[in-house]
């Protein structure tokens, strides 16, 4: 047979090596793929108990506003000149619960990177204890007592202006609590996430400097628009009239929300759809329009809808609660209990005579604002209103809702049935010690173990205890009734 008819093998050896090659690429591909998957993913770390879904789970506020992890992690540790005091995150009221490696209020989620933000229960879990020695109770749904968001605010502020917030000191400190990083993390934390992360923090300062024309907000407050305008709308804060920056109020509990449907929400009442309220909440902890959670939103929705109201757990005057029913049924039902004519109402605040500040920073601008948000998807925000006043709130768990008035200016309810100029000037806020006779957190205790409270100025703007005079005419003993009574809320 002739060179010329000897059949060749030359395809076939291609054809073998492309297929090897074919297979090593393969190979590769899927490695690859099963190694940097989690660094493209965008997953967030789920719960199957709703509580700890409440408490750790995400709402969406990690992808654009989150926090990588591991910057996180170890802020306390190289900044702690900036916390209020020891224990890191806890010195500014976090509540840490036993083999958990985040506060009650955080989530995480893997977007790159893993990233730390804030969810629902950051303002809304709190605690209480029957004595200093006692077991502390931590309460979901309820206001939380112990948070000071302003000054978490203030530590991420002062920690990203510190020279040492840069990737020559941080990976050192990331690797030496634990931060195991692959290559690719690495070179995501040295090259954009340490970066970024502080100039996206010494923008939300800048954006922020309204902080200095307002009084502290202090434990258990937030000023809930404010922050919208400056970052959500861009307002220019500077030129706003000192009346418009002043808009702190207390935290609500945000249990047992099926009948609260249709009422007028918030404290002045600017919105009466619940699921509407509470994506604009979600917006406050971070989450924006496009990153949104809704899947995870509504099973916190679905489980608060009829949560319900944690019951007082001491003992009750039967004797003197039956007779504080008959004053509560003639002095307070029409405005406060399920059912009354008036519950859910706004009352004008030239009537109610309470602080007109919180009102007076939600504008017709905000308004305007806040009304396009969600554009083009069917739960556009449209139910948001002005009001002329303060809503008449149902009292469910009032005993948890310490202090009173929407500006917790006001300790205890028995506080609260004195006339304006016997209730107390100031006071301490953040001390989770129960005062059963008066019902409200003792609040005449300055410190404790280390940790400072925050002393209240009712003088302050924004902070004014006036008004709310209903009750303050009965006598001592009705008044001993009645709040005996309302414990039973």
């Amino acid at each position: 047979m002739s060179e010329q008819e000897k059949p060749s093998r030359l395809p076939g050896i291609l054809k073998a090596a492309f297929k090897h090659l074919w297979l090593a690429v393969a190979g590769v591909a899927l490695v690859a793929a099963l190694a940097f998957w989690p660094l493209l993913s965008n997953s967030p770390v789920d719960y199957a108990d709703i509580e700890d879904h409440f408490k750790y789970g995400s709402i969406g506020s990690e992808p654009v506003n989150g926090i990588p992890y591991w910057i996180w992690k170890v802020l306390p540790d190289m900044f702690r000149v900036n916390l209020p005091g020891e224990g890191g995150y806890a010195s500014l009221g976090f509540l840490y619960e036993p083999g958990k490696t985040m506060p009650v209020g955080f989530s995480r989620r893997k977007n790159f990177i893993e990233r730390v933000g804030l969810n629902c229960a950051v303002c809304h879990t709190g605690t209480f204890r029957e004595t200093p020695e006692s077991e502390r109770h931590l309460v979901t749904a309820m206001p939380a007592n112990n948070l000071n968001l302003q000054g978490y605010i203030n530590f991420l502020s002062a920690a990203a202006l510190d020279a040492r917030f840069n990737p020559k000191d941080m990976m050192p400190a990331i690797e030496k609590a634990g931060g195991n990083l692959n290559f690719i993390e690495k070179l995501i934390y040295r090259y954009l996430a340490i970066p970024r992360t502080r100039d996206a923090l010494i923008n939300q300062r800048s954006a922020f400097a309204f902080f200095n024309r307002q009084p502290e907000w202090g434990v258990g407050r937030v000023d809930t628009f404010n922050p919208y305008k400056a970052v959500q709308f861009h307002f220019p804060m500077a030129k706003l009239p000192d009346s418009e920056i002043i808009g702190v109020a207390d935290l609500p509990s945000i249990w047992n929300q099926k009948p609260r449907q249709g009422m007028q929400l918030h404290w002045d009442g600017d919105n009466t759809l619940v699921e509407e309220r509470n994506k604009s909440a979600a917006l406050g902890a971070g989450v924006t329009p496009t990153s949104i959670d809704l899947d995870r939103i509504k099973r916190v929705e679905d489980w608060i809808w009829e949560l319900p109201a944690s019951s007082y757990p001491y003992a009750i005057n039967e004797q003197l609660a039956s007779a504080g029913e008959r004053i509560y049924q003639n002095t307070c039902a029409s405005c406060h209990a399920f059912g009354g004519a008036q519950v859910g109402k706004v009352v004008p605040v030239e009537d109610i005579g309470t602080d007109r500040h919180r009102l007076d920073s939600y504008t017709y601008e905000m308004l305007s604002n806040q009304n396009t948000l969600f554009a083009g998807y069917p739960w556009r925000f449209q139910h948001f209103r002005k009001t002329d006043g303060y809503a008449n709130l149902p009292l469910d768990g009032l005993w948890l809702r310490a202090p009173y008035l929407h500006n917790g200016s006001v300790p205890t309810l028995r506080d609260l049935l004195e006339k304006p100029d016997s209730r107390p000037k100031q006071f301490y806020r953040g001390y989770d010690v129960f005062d059963q006779k008066k019902v409200g957190f003792v609040s005449d205790v300055p410190a404790e173990n280390g940790r400072n409270f925050f002393k209240f100025d009712t003088a302050l703007p924004g902070n004014g205890n006036s008004g709310h005079l209903y009750g303050t005419d009965l006598s001592p003993e009705e008044k001993d009734a009645l709040v005996e009574y309302m414990k039973k809320l």
